[in-house]
């Protein structure tokens, strides 16, 4: 079982005028922060804000072209597979079962059903969901479609390697998310078929290195609560696996603090929303900066399906890591108007108050002092600890909490 260049333009001739050519463009801010040339390629761009309608759809078109018409389609996904072979199920009316694990993102999960699809909620990750659309492909006569481990949805996803290599041919580095291989192992192969001397660099989430453990012979635990679950995968693809060791130059792995910053940068900078399987490149830049430094950078930004109240939980979260969230705790006599002057200060210097906390209860001080503490919008945390010193001028008793 293998792909070859040749199968990766017959799928880019089958897909033709089904998906976007999504753009590759230069982020020069980013590349500043990187220290390299960072090219970004925006697959989250696609109808299903993911690459795997390519795969997915390569898959069925083939089938169809051969003449075979299936009863229906199943398949186990976290949710951008299971969304992209629901959506081009639908437009080429074949029946669909997805099996998703029962924690996968509720966004994922409705939005799948809203291409037609049935969705049934088994197991706790990946692997469990698999072996259970097995079960009903055989049970109920289902075609199965792999999201990785299939050589045609894996040429489906090579079609990105093409178009990268159109759109941006002097590339040094082209650095892809892994979970199951399937899209590493496209775009490997069309980038070597093309450009042998192109460096392809793998990433994978440091709670899930399933490919980093089978490739490098490593034995990092696995499992737990990951960001990234588009390529939380406990399982690599065999075909995947032999590309990786033939064509992928390393396989490098990043943490979740890393996936929350590539996220916020990509939002903030790119304006462009990401998960986090689509921010593991940027991550690996973040993590392994002397790794590019002053090389051509292409990064795939895999998906953009990522559920919305996570999203607003990074953005606090990163906002208080930058110092433009910020916590004081303040100190001061519990008399009337105590909290007006403690505003007008913070006001004068220039923070915005988003929550307040006035203790006098729970508190070793004084029955007559009170804890007040500020939630504050600030400019960062030098602007934080102007604040404190405002408020110690004032004559309160302050510090950042």
């Amino acid at each position: 079982m293998q792909i070859t260049l040749a199968d990766i333009e017959d799928a880019a001739r089958r897909l033709a005028g089904h998906v976007l050519e999504t753009p590759c463009v230069q982020s020069r801010t980013l590349g500043a922060i990187t220290g390299c040339e960072v090219f970004l390629k925006f697959e989250n761009l696609q109808f299903t804000a993911s690459f795997k309608e390519r795969g997915a759809l390569n898959r069925l078109l083939a089938l169809l072209e051969a003449g075979q018409r299936p009863l229906g389609v199943v398949a186990a996904s976290a949710g951008n597979h299971a969304q992209g072979l629901a959506h081009h199920a639908q437009r080429l009316g074949l029946p669909a079962v997805i099996v998703m694990p029962r924690h996968t993102p509720a966004v994922k999960i409705e939005r799948t059903r809203a291409f037609g699809a049935q969705v049934v909620l088994r197991g706790e990750d990946f692997d469990q969901a698999h072996d259970h659309a097995l079960e009903l492909a055989e049970t109920q006569g289902l075609t199965l479609v792999h999201p990785y481990d299939d050589p045609l949805v894996m040429a489906g996803q090579g079609t990105i390697g093409l178009e990268v290599l159109q759109q941006q041919p002097a590339l040094d580095v082209l650095v892809v998310a892994v979970g199951g291989g399937g899209l590493i192992g496209g775009i490997a192969t069309a980038a070597h078929a093309l450009r042998p001397d192109l460096e392809i660099v793998g990433v994978q989430a440091a709670l899930f290195p399933a490919m980093f453990n089978a490739v490098k012979g490593t034995g990092h635990p696995q499992g737990g609560r990951t960001i990234a679950e588009g390529i939380a995968v406990g399982r690599p693809g065999r075909l995947a696996q032999q590309i990786v060791r033939e064509h992928v130059a390393d396989l490098l792995l990043v943490d979740e603090g890393d996936i929350e910053q590539a996220v916020l940068m990509l939002l903030e900078i790119e304006k462009t929303v990401c998960e986090g399987a689509g921010a593991a490149g940027l991550a690996a830049l973040l993590r392994h900066p002397g790794r590019f430094r002053g090389r051509r950078v292409g990064l795939v930004l895999c998906g953009g399906n990522i559920e919305p109240l996570l999203l607003a939980a990074l953005i606090e979260r990163g906002m208080v890591r930058s110092g433009r969230l910020a916590r004081v705790r303040v100190v001061a006599r519990d008399t009337p108007g105590v909290l007006a002057r403690i505003a007008a200060v913070v006001a004068d210097a220039g923070a915005n108050i988003a929550a307040v906390n006035h203790q006098r209860t729970f508190s070793a001080l004084s029955v007559q002092s009170a804890e007040v503490e500020l939630v504050l919008q600030t400019r960062g945390a030098e602007h934080r600890m102007d604040v404190v010193r405002c408020l110690v001028q004032a004559g309160f008793e302050a510090a950042a909490a």
